[in-house]
């Protein structure tokens, strides 16, 4: 018997994967495996529960107590200055309104409106829904978008009622241990009490029974289901739903009944109340039941709000009404007094006679973005006519003044001032339906150039501009110029040129301000200095770097053409609203449809200024009530005077453009060529020489003809008809060229008719009567009587012997002719030629013996006519 050595233990040297994994999950090794996973799990479970005890016992030491939640810190007034720091525009004082109010006290449609809106899962979850913020962090991870939405109006108290606005993990972790312990401490009606009494609801006002109060004039308990629905809509965020229309961007009262309807159309999902319930308070306009607010003793209110609306969304609503903040803005208070006044002028000259209540005005510097003056409507405390909206923060339509956005595209694409496009009426192709714009007074031009056509403001020409140079290009530079209201592209469509597009006069005057700095654009800022109540600063403006949203030959050159008066004289005359006495300044007015907006946008190297005049409940003004008539006036009184004092300063003029394509450069293709001078017709070979002229005529064409609207300066297309809009604006240039009969000097539409007039079928026809042919004259005195049929007018009748001429006849049909000497006595041939107004000419002729010589005087004709008839 063999005895085997027992074989010695090998390493598995590295190689496979599959080796090294059997290597570990060998029969001798599972077990061993398992049981370390197991021992290793509880001990970082208990590991982990101990570390989160320990920290929750650690975050809690600070915490305040839950039955506390009624402590507040004692208020202090936040301080807002002008730019110098020594005019105080307003004080916001800490004193907050707050009255509590039992829960058991409340209609039960009050308590369900906020837990519908707020937190539907309110008396299921204990503090944290945590299949909620499951949901949110995944689909934040997957497209890439903030946490929001994941707070329970447990965490909602917390967040207003104990701790800070801070946004640490510290905090957040803060506000899920103390939300925990509420639950464990309250049932959900007193966690709702609690919520309901210590909730924001705008301003320095908190919980639902003072803002009721405010907002109503009544208590809670008397609420009505709209009334309750609206004042839960608030909460989310009380600046932006303000009743009072002045946050920070503006006036979104719309958005907040837009979300009371929400609220409302939760309760009937939640089985709260009945649809019926529901539709009827829908149908009530809640909004008129708002009490005016007294904000006492206030400086430039509109923009006050506004600077206290920016402050609140950077350090919270109860730092800003209790901090001790002291703030110096921007505002300029020369101008800003400047600008109130000339508003309430405007209004209070033009108003009644062009039916609007309102005008609002925004003035910034170009070269840092800053607001100098802000007046968002005529009356602050206007009830009536809502005074409290600031409109410079408000969407509204701004008619023509848009179109220098356009046409700053188009000079991008290589258009240049001289372009030429035709004002005519013309309809263009859409994908909806065809639409065909007019003209503000329904004229048609020609061809204009674009120089003339965006200051005469003429809509046509503009429409081609934006076809030409394609909606999203306009609309991506928007962006480029700070409008934030062209999110829905689907929305816009070629009116876009004409004002069919919403902007906020702020956004509008810093959009110009880019054309004022040649091409940089700078973000609005209304602040410039904050600091608390120790001195610290908490914020210090610094001029920025600002972007470059266009070439400065591009900025140059809008400036050049809307700082042109001559150019817009046509419309607007030499006198008008659009000019400063003393210095260059460049301006656009806008009006929209049925005259609900009207504009004026003009500005200086150093000052730029948007005013919007109409009404807050967007009412029709009178027809007539064009930005010229009724925004204009007040831009120009504004600028007069708050200019005053700044150096002047001149717009430098653009290069000359860099293209060399006639078409771009508004020249006119030329050909010369002969024509009849009397039909205007091409010469032909039957033309009378006399009637030949050589003429230079313009191809009528419109400029699809010449341009390729997608490479404008590379080569004219080959087949202008491949462009979707060309038969249209084409047929549109003839019919004008045919109706108009445009026959100006060198600038005529070239004839393709060659001349017929003057053809054997058109000649006169000529009849000699007497004398007869063959017939005996025994003397060279010859009484004549000649017929002529014609359809012209006829000129002269010429008559001539074998040829050779004799004499002219004119206004006679019988008369004497006298046969020269040198005719010889024999027989000769006896032409006579009529001759029409078109120099179509026909003749007869007859054989005559001349038998003798005799020269006796002929005897006056008694058949002679003063005018020639046709037909004899």
């Amino acid at each position: 018997m063999i005895k085997r050595n027992k074989p010695e233990k090998t390493l598995i040297e590295p190689g496979s994967f599959k080796d090294r994994i059997r290597s570990i999950f060998g029969k001798g090794n599972r077990k061993t495996l398992v049981k370390t996973l197991v021992i290793a799990a509880i001990g970082l479970l208990v590991l982990g529960f101990a570390l989160f005890a320990g920290l929750a016992a650690w975050v809690s030491r600070s915490l305040p107590d839950p039955n506390v939640l009624s402590t507040r810190e004692v208020p202090q007034s936040t301080k807002i200055f002008d730019r110098t720091g020594q005019v105080l525009l307003y004080e916001i004082h800490g004193d907050e309104k707050r009255t509590l109010v039992k829960i058991t006290d409340l209609p039960n449609y009050v308590k369900n409106a906020t837990v519908a809106i707020e937190d539907r899962m309110f008396y299921e979850h204990h503090g944290i829904y945590w299949f909620g913020l499951f949901r949110a962090v995944v689909n934040s991870v997957l497209h890439q978008t903030k946490i929001q939405g994941t707070s329970t109006l447990t965490q909602q108290l917390v967040k207003n009622a104990i701790l800070t606005n801070e946004r640490s993990l510290t905090r957040k972790f803060k506000e899920f241990i103390l939300s925990l312990q509420i639950e464990r401490v309250y049932t959900k009606d007193q966690i709702l009490q609690m919520y309901l009494n210590e909730i924001p609801y705008g301003s320095n006002i908190y919980g639902v029974e003072s803002a009721s109060q405010t907002y109503f004039g009544k208590s809670a308990k008397d609420l009505t289901l709209d009334e309750a629905a609206l004042l839960a809509s608030i909460p989310q965020a009380p600046d932006f739903y303000s009743p009072y229309g002045t946050g920070s961007r503006g006036d979104n009262r719309d958005a907040l009944v837009g979300r009371q309807h929400r609220v409302l159309d939760d309760m009937v999902a939640q089985n709260y109340i009945s649809q019926a319930e529901a539709d009827a308070a829908k149908e009530v306009d809640t909004l008129k039941k708002i009490k005016s607010k007294d904000f006492g003793n206030i400086k430039s209110p509109h923009f006050v709000m506004y600077v206290k609306s920016l402050l609140s969304d950077t350090y919270g609503i109860k730092r800003v009404e209790q901090g001790g903040l002291n703030v110096i803005t921007t505002l300029d208070w020369d101008k800003e007094q400047v600008a109130e006044q000339e508003v309430k002028n405007g209004v209070d000259a033009n108003g009644a006679k062009y039916k609007f209540t309102n005008a609002a005005l925004v003035s910034l510097d170009p070269k840092t973005g800053q607001i100098l003056a802000m007046v968002g409507s005529k009356d602050f405390n206007d009830v009536e006519n809502d005074g409290q909206v600031n409109v410079t923060l408000r969407p509204r339509q701004p008619g023509s003044s848009f179109k220098p956005i356009v046409y700053a595209v188009g000079f991008m694409r290589g258009y240049t001032p001289d372009t030429q496009l035709w004002d005519v009426n013309t309809v263009f192709k859409t994908d909806m339906q065809d639409y065909n714009p007019q003209d503000y007074d329904s004229k048609e031009r020609g061809p204009v150039s674009i120089r003339q056509a965006l200051q005469g403001s003429l809509n046509i020409p503009a429409v081609k501009m934006l076809y030409l140079v394609g909606v999203g290009r306009v609309l991506d530079f928007a962006e480029t110029l700070g409008y934030t209201t062209f999110a829905d592209r689907s929305r816009f469509g070629l009116s876009l040129v004409l004002g069919g597009g919403e902007v906020t006069p702020l956004e509008h005057a810093n959009a110009f301000a880019a054309f004022a700095t040649e091409g940089t654009h700078y973000p609005t800022s209304a602040i410039l200095k904050v600091t608390d109540p120790t001195g610290s600063v908490l914020e210090e403006w610094k001029q920025p770097q600002g972007q470059s949203v266009m070439d400065p030959q591009i900025a140059r050159t809008i400036s050049n053409v809307l700082s042109d008066n001559n150019a817009r004289t046509y419309v607007f005359g030499a006198r008008n609203f659009l000019t400063l006495p003393d210095r260059p300044v460049a301006s656009k007015t806008g009006t929209t449809n049925n005259y609900h907006d009207a504009w004026t946008v003009g500005y200086t190297p150093s000052l730029v200024t948007a005013v919007w005049v109409g009404n807050n409940n967007n009412a029709e003004m009178s027809r007539g009530a064009d930005g010229s008539k009724v925004a204009a006036p007040i831009w120009q009184a504004y600028m007069r005077k708050a200019v005053k004092g700044m150096p002047v300063e001149n717009f430098i003029a653009p290069n000359p453009p860099t293209t060399d394509k006639p078409a771009l450069l508004g020249q006119v293709v030329q050909q010369k060529i002969k024509i009849d001078k009397l039909t205007g017709n091409l010469a032909s070979d039957v033309t009378p020489p006399d009637l030949v002229v050589d003429q230079t005529y313009y191809q009528a064409h419109c400029i699809l003809f010449y341009v390729d609207k997608d490479d404008p300066t590379g080569p004219p297309p080959t087949n202008p008809a491949d462009d979707p809009q060309f038969n249209n604006w084409e047929t549109a240039v003839q019919t004008w060229v045919q109706k108009s009969q445009w026959n100006a000097t060198s600038t005529t539409v070239m004839p393709t008719v060659s001349d017929t007039a003057a053809t054997f079928a058109n000649a006169p026809k000529v009849t000699i009567r007497q004398p007869g042919d063959g017939a005996t004259i025994e003397t060279r005195q010859l009484n004549m009587d000649v017929g002529v049929e014609s359809d012209k007018p006829i000129i002269r009748l010429e008559i001539s012997i074998d040829g050779k001429p004799i004499t002219v006849v004119s206004n006679q049909n019988q008369f004497w002719i006298t046969i020269p000497p040198e005719v010889a006595p024999g027989v000769h041939t006896l032409t006579v030629t009529a001759v029409d107004e078109l120099r179509n000419n026909g003749y007869a002729s007859v054989n005559i013996n001349l038998s003798n010589g005799d020269t006796t005087p002929a005897p006056q004709s008694a058949t002679a006519t003063t005018g020639f008839i046709p037909t004899f």
